[in-house]
């Protein structure tokens, strides 16, 4: 497919280029929250349960040192807080509070309608396709789950 391809464009650059989009929609739905989008994917990844910090910096992407010093921003905001691990007396767990955990709902709410107005532009079953085709790009790959299924039901129970 040449570069002049009629509104086409290539699997690679359509994937790169959906990950600008996403990450756009995503930054600016944290900053109506007085988030920052790495804030609103901590607080995204914590509504299934609370997870220790190796496990969240795996999820997120992140260095100790970054992950660290987003967690001590979130808490001083009082969003989350770290809770014993009850696997591990030298390690903690970051859990949401219940400020971070109502924040959190109302954030991940408009973030998902907004990510899902981004294919409004597609009929009914074309969305079908896309997110069959797209989802077994994601399970293929092995990508942890970092967002839950808006619409899927209450996440796993939480503690408080």
């Amino acid at each position: 497919m040449g570069k002049h391809d009629e509104g086409r464009i290539g699997v690679v650059a359509a994937l790169v280029r959906s990950t600008f989009l996403v990450n756009a929609v995503y930054a600016e739905s944290a900053r109506e929250y007085g988030l920052t989008s790495q804030q609103g994917r901590l607080l995204c990844v914590l509504m299934a349960q609370p997870y220790g910090m190796s496990e969240l910096g795996a999820m997120l992407g992140l260095a100790k040192s970054s992950l660290t010093g987003l967690v001590d921003r979130t808490e001083r905001n009082g969003l989350v807080r770290r809770i014993p691990d009850p696997q591990d007396w030298r390690a903690v767990r970051i859990a949401l509070t219940r400020k971070g955990d109502g924040l959190a709902e109302e954030f991940y709410g408009e973030a998902c309608g907004r990510i899902e107005n981004l294919a409004t532009g597609l009929a009914d079953a074309d969305r079908d396709t896309f997110a069959d085709l797209l989802g077994r790009v994601v399970l293929d790959n092995k990508v942890p789950v970092v967002f839950l299924e808006p619409g899927g039901g209450a996440p796993p129970e939480r503690e408080r």
